[in-house]
């Protein structure tokens, strides 16, 4: 009985009740398509303060919180191997949407599935390293993960992946994942910044009992695919999108000690890539940095808890920040619940390198904070 409140926080505030929401459409002759769906909304506000000539993000706005659509399908092909194939759309569900309807493709991917030799898939799929690794502190609806370089399934993932785990071997599971960047659509040049990329990832997870124990590493090269920076803010937030062309390795353990109460502890390390950093390249997209965290989750009857501290030490910074992230989400009915989520990155002064030297950027932020409520179907 242990496993279901670790499976409960692992999934995340309530989504565990993801998969059986899901509404089997056609169940025939071993063809299987589910659909689900959820409308989020809440009202948010504070976080980090914005720097000159950036848009404005701190005040209290009325924002969808990541409504989806899914349509998933499965066909036993034998008695131990099956095909499956699924894709989730985003969509707005705040505001009028007057482009496609969906502003986007979150997951499209195909694969085999057997008890015997394990899974293997491709497409648009979230990172395993989360999925696998970080996985028990990604429990938040919005912001509060620091783990997967605060990325979470974004991490070198989510399109051009091919992935393979193993089945479940006495508690042991093995995966390993990678993404391809195509070089085409580069400008040609005889220096090979115009050649395809592999970014790999992998590890292993070992669970017993309670006990869930998981390691593993991803390639963190520049992403070529985000246009350098994404449209991202600094490192301090935990969450930068750039790759600093340097391995990410990560460790985590969590414990259910009942029904009700299970804690975790997690890991994250990246070096900093001087050579870049001597060649000119970005400080703040260059510099590593080593990530503690430390949590909790407990469930009282209709409601379940989270609360998580960091500490972050950054190589391109005098001192550690402090963030933190705590949620409370309650279960109205099978279908429908309410949540609060708090969160703060404590993120430091910025280093900005200027014509005329290096300039110290004194950076505050306040508590970020959401409220809201999801319909399930």
């Amino acid at each position: 009985m242990k496993k279901t409140l670790l499976a409960t926080a692992i999934a995340g505030a309530l989504g565990a009740s993801a998969a059986a929401q899901a509404a089997t459409v056609y169940d025939q002759d071993g063809t299987k398509v589910d659909l689900y769906g959820r409308i989020a909304m809440g009202i948010s506000g504070g976080g980090p303060e914005e720097q000159d000539g950036e848009a404005k993000s701190t005040g209290t706005e009325f924002k969808d919180v990541y409504s989806r659509l899914r349509l998933s399908g499965s066909h036993q092909l034998t008695t131990d191997l099956s095909a499956f194939a699924s894709v989730e759309w985003r969509f707005r569900g705040d505001e009028r949407d007057q482009s496609d309807g969906f502003r986007e493709v979150r997951h499209s991917f195909l694969g085999l599935r057997s008890d015997q030799f394990g899974t293997i898939q491709a497409g648009s799929f979230d990172s395993f390293y989360n999925t696998f690794v970080a996985a028990p502190f990604d429990v938040y609806l919005d912001r509060g993960l620091e783990l997967s370089k605060g990325q979470g399934g974004d991490l070198q993932a989510r399109g051009d992946s091919l992935g393979y785990f193993t089945p479940d071997l006495s508690g042991f599971q093995a995966f390993i994942m990678t993404k391809h960047y195509t070089g085409n659509g580069q400008v040609a040049g005889s220096d090979g910044s115009n050649s395809s990329e592999l970014n790999t990832q992998g590890g292993v997870k070992y669970e017993w009992g309670g006990l869930r124990l998981a390691a593993g590493f991803a390639q963190d090269r520049d992403d070529r695919a985000l246009g350098g920076d994404g449209g991202t803010r600094h490192n301090y937030t935990g969450r930068d999108r750039r790759g600093a062309d340097e391995n990410i390795y990560g460790a985590t353990a969590s414990y259910a000690f009942n029904d009700n109460f299970s804690a975790r502890l997690g890991y994250e390390t990246q070096d900093t890539n001087d050579g870049a950093i001597d060649a000119g390249g970005d400080v703040e997209q260059y510099s590593g940095y080593d990530t503690w965290g430390l949590g909790a989750s407990y469930s009282l009857g209709q409601w379940a808890f989270h609360a998580d501290v960091y500490r972050v030490d950054l190589d391109n910074a005098e001192d550690e920040r402090i963030a933190w992230a705590a949620g409370a989400y309650y279960k109205v009915s099978s279908n429908f619940d309410v949540f609060g989520e708090l969160h703060r990155a404590d993120q430091g002064d910025i280093t900005v390198s200027t014509e005329d030297g290096v300039e110290v950027d004194e950076n505050d932020d306040s508590v970020y904070w959401l409220v809201g409520a999801r319909y399930h179907f």
